[in-house]
């Protein structure tokens, strides 16, 4: 997984469009919510005494997508940073800072958009005990030691047959996110699940083109499996609908008397509210959790950035 994700000739590393050439996510699909994001990183910036500096990473930001749609919303002191192993991308604007590596230091907002679903992970199936399942679908060794630990406090199998997906590497690979923080606010968005409502069968899959196909490691297709969100450090999970209905984005229609008043407006405001509906249909990307993670904000001022 790791190799046909991000190996020399990889999904995410070659050249060409992206994942917006396969797939839809949030940073790609509306204006909306790159507005939003803009909200909350004003939110964010209020949150921190609006400091000379204030840092916006997107970490996994495909090809600059939601950066560049946030510049034009941003005040000029807003440093963006994409971290992509992918090459930069020709044409983004000079000023977005492009790396493969978190940064050592930073203090504003870092969001993942889809990210954490990519984060390589072992798929284990129960038979007589959980064992890690093999590409071919064989089984192999016995689940032990550290993933052992994790898959029983956070996914435990008891009918043969089932399948998990062991989500230590997404664990580390957030809370390393996190630590980039001094202080500010870390967001992760993707598609997940909690303890309560596992699936049996897991959720690993492939992408590409627009169309589901099967999982198969050979760089071809994304290859991606929902994540255990309440496994990750947090303190708040919440939906998109949630999230985005708390910045302002609610999917109603514009009134009608508008039509009759401006309807060149009218029209530009039912394309928003479409747009808007998409991001938050609860069996859609509005269904996507979003896990929160303040540091060195107060409980009460990371608790200002929801809705009352």
């Amino acid at each position: 997984m790791e190799r046909s994700l991000y190996g020399p000739d990889g999904f995410f590393t070659r050249p060409g469009p992206g994942p917006a050439g396969h797939f839809r996510t949030s940073a790609v699909a509306a204006p909306a919510f790159a507005r939003a994001v803009a909200t909350l990183v004003e939110r964010v910036d209020a949150a921190l005494g609006r400091p000379d500096v204030l840092d916006l990473i997107d970490v996994g930001g495909g090809r600059g997508e939601l950066v560049t749609a946030l510049q034009p919303l941003l005040p000029s002191r807003v440093r963006a940073t994409v971290v992509e192993v992918a090459p930069r991308p020709p044409g983004l604007p000079a000023e977005i800072r492009w790396t493969p590596e978190l940064p050592a230091a930073a203090t504003g907002l870092l969001i993942a958009t889809e990210w954490l679903d990519n984060v390589p992970l072992e798929v284990v199936e129960m038979a007589d005990v959980p064992r890690y399942l093999h590409v071919d679908g064989s089984l192999g060794e016995p689940v032990t030691g550290p993933d052992a630990d994790w898959l029983d406090h956070w996914w435990p199998l008891s009918e043969p047959g089932t399948r998990a997906e062991i989500g230590a590497p997404r664990d580390a690979a957030w809370a390393h996110a996190v630590a980039c923080l001094d202080r500010g606010l870390a967001v992760a968005v993707d598609y997940g699940h909690v303890r309560a409502g596992r699936p049996l069968f897991g959720t690993l899959t492939g992408y590409r083109n627009g169309r589901q196909v099967r999982p198969v490691p050979d760089g071809s297709c994304d290859l991606t499996a929902h994540v255990a969100v309440d496994s990750l450090v947090h303190t708040r999970l919440c939906t998109q609908r949630e999230a985005l209905r708390a910045l302002g984005v609610d999917g109603g229609r514009p009134p009608l008397e508008l039509a009759h008043r401006d309807p060149a407006a009218y029209l530009r405001a039912l394309a928003d509210a479409s747009h808007a509906a998409e991001l938050t249909d609860p069996a859609g990307l509005g269904g996507h959790y979003w896990v929160l993670q303040p540091v060195g904000l107060s409980v009460q001022g990371f608790l200002s950035l929801r809705a009352s």
